[in-house]
Parts: structure tokens; C-alpha cells; sequence
């Protein structure tokens, strides 16, 4: 997984008002991940209110503020569908839900309150997208909850949340992330997309790009 990808997930929670830990700063290759090396990134969020409800499983911009604090894999497989007979034959999926994992993040989320619980997060899986044709769709949302998986989050999703925040008059020089996708921006490089994973979610119209004179 390239730098980038964990940037673009880091900055949409950042920019929701998160706080965000990198778990580890380097990669592995040439053996099995350990517990904690299953996990991307652990997030926080300061202004939840005890008693909300529980998030939605399409965890959208919307939706963060029912978000107390979770676990996050990341898996940037752009150009991939995470169709039902994708996720059955990749394990590698689900490894940040096996149990030594989530014993492994217990420890990131001691209990709040005296008395209270500790190891309560969400479980948030990061990916390209699901199917869009039925029955193939929900068979997908199936077998993730199946797996143990509370939330999935798109990263369409992530990356239309953060354009529209992003201000074209101002320097993020603090994000390499962010600056490129204003310079994109300022020029009309980039314009807003339907979220065809979502289809239920209301969309804005999109952007022309202006074609050269």
C-alpha cells in the first residue's frame, strides 16, 4: 500500500474533526503481519456524545459524528470490485478481525469512565467499491458483516468529502495530499462524480471540465 492511500484516509477523518494514529510507519513484506501491524490507522473522535447511536454500516461524511473511536483497514485495490466471490477467495481482507488483532487494539482504546469497558471500537474497512447490480451487492454487505466488519467506508466517498472542503484560495502546504487536489481543482482538473457505490445517496450536479479553447 502506497503512502498516498492511508494519506486520503488520514485527511477525511482529520478534516471530520478526528484525531488519527498511524499505527506503524513502515512496511511488511516478507512475512506474516503481527496483531498490530493488521492495523492502519486508529482513529478518535473528541466531540462524541455519549448515548448517540451507533453509525450506519455506509459510513458516510454525515455519519462520523455517531463515530466514537475505531480500528481502520485500508485496502486501495482501486480497480478492483468487492464482489461476493472476491471476498470469499481473499482472506487478506479480514485479517485486521482476527482475534489476536482485536486483542492487539484493546489497547488503544482503554475504557473511558471507571467501570467502563475497554476494547469498545468500531471495525471499519477502507475500499474502492461494492457492486453495483443486485443480488450481487447485498450478498457483498452480507458476508463483510458476516466477517465482523461495522462499516465500510469508499474511497469515492472519502475523496468527493474532501473536495468539496477543500478552498481553492487556500495553500494546504502542510498536505501534500490536499495541495495537489486543490491545484487540481483550481484548474477544473477534477470534477464531482455520482456515487454509483451509494446509489441512494443524494448527489450534486456534476462539473463540466472546460475543454482548451
Amino acid at each position: 500500500m502506497s503512502a498516498i492511500d492511508e494519506d486520503i484516509v488520514r485527511e477525511y477523518f482529520e478534516q471530520n474533526g478526528f484525531l488519527v494514529r498511524q499505527v506503524r510507519k513502515y512496511q511488511v513484506q516478507a512475512r506474516k503481519k503481527t496483531g498490530n501491524e493488521e492495523i492502519d490507522l486508529i482513529v478518535y473522535n473528541p466531540a462524541w456524545q455519549r448515548g448517540a447511536r451507533r453509525p450506519d454500516f455506509f459510513l458516510f461524511s454525515n455519519e462520523l459524528p455517531f463515530l466514537h473511536r475505531a480500528v481502520v483497514s485500508v485496502k486501495p485495490w482501486h480497480t478492483d470490485v468487492f464482489s461476493p466471490g472476491m471476498l470469499k477467495s481473499s482472506p487478506e481482507i479480514f485479517r485486521f478481525l482476527e482475534e489476536n488483532v482485536l486483542k492487539e487494539a484493546t489497547r488503544f482504546f482503554p475504557a473511558d469512565t471507571p467501570g467502563e469497558a475497554a476494547g469498545d471500537f468500531t471495525k471499519i474497512l477502507v475500499l474502492p467499491s461494492l457492486p453495483t447490480a443486485e443480488p450481487f451487492r447485498s450478498q457483498s454487505v452480507e458476508l463483510l458483516k458476516q466477517r465482523g466488519v461495522d462499516a465500510i467506508i469508499s474511497f469515492r466517498a472519502m475523496l468527493l468529502d474532501l473536495l468539496e472542503k477543500i478552498e481553492i484560495n487556500r495553500s494546504y502546504g502542510k498536505s501534500d495530499t490536499l495541495q495537489v487536489m486543490r491545484i487540481l481543482k483550481n484548474y477544473d482538473l477534477l470534477k464531482d462524480a455520482q456515487l454509483d457505490m451509494f446509489p441512494d445517496r443524494p448527489v450534486t450536479p456534476a462539473r463540466r471540465v472546460k475543454s482548451p479553447a
